[in-house]
């Protein structure tokens, strides 16, 4: 399975914003997007959509900028994933009329496979990417 670019982005602006100390204020998306070597457009995106969801606090205005929420560094990845990727299945629907086809199957084995995946990643906190908050962690790929 792989992720879209989207979701990608998601991931890394939140370990970027949870290794963000509360002391150091809020951050712009323009530094964001440089950080990222990402579209200023995208990242924007990226954010207004994690507003929406309550994982960031994005605020306009002269004493604006971006910092995490708490619900936002308690948020587990499987759950952020499945907002910013959505839930929709990997292989869409056969309508075929056999009771059970081969494709049928494989719809049935992908879904299992990717409710693992969310399932698995259910585990990890987007504050458990950053433990070390100090550390300092390399964003461009």
């Amino acid at each position: 399975m792989q992720f879209t670019h989207f979701t990608h982005l998601g991931l890394r602006v939140m370990a970027r914003l949870a290794a963000q100390d509360a002391d150091d204020g809020r951050i712009d998306t323009r530094t964001i997007s440089d950080e990222l070597a990402a579209s200023y457009a995208h990242v924007a995106k990226v954010i207004t959509r994690l507003g929406e969801i309550g994982a960031v606090d994005a605020r306009r205005g002269r004493r604006g900028g971006l910092m995490i929420t708490d619900d936002g560094r308690a948020a587990p990845l499987g759950w952020l994933v499945r907002h910013l990727e959505g839930d929709d299945e990997l292989l869409p629907s056969c309508p075929d009329r056999a009771p059970e086809t081969v494709a049928q199957r494989l719809q049935v084995g992908m879904r299992a496979a990717q409710l693992a995946l969310y399932s698995s990643l259910d585990t990890i906190t987007v504050a458990d990417l950053v433990p070390n908050r100090a550390q300092v962690i390399p964003l461009a790929v």
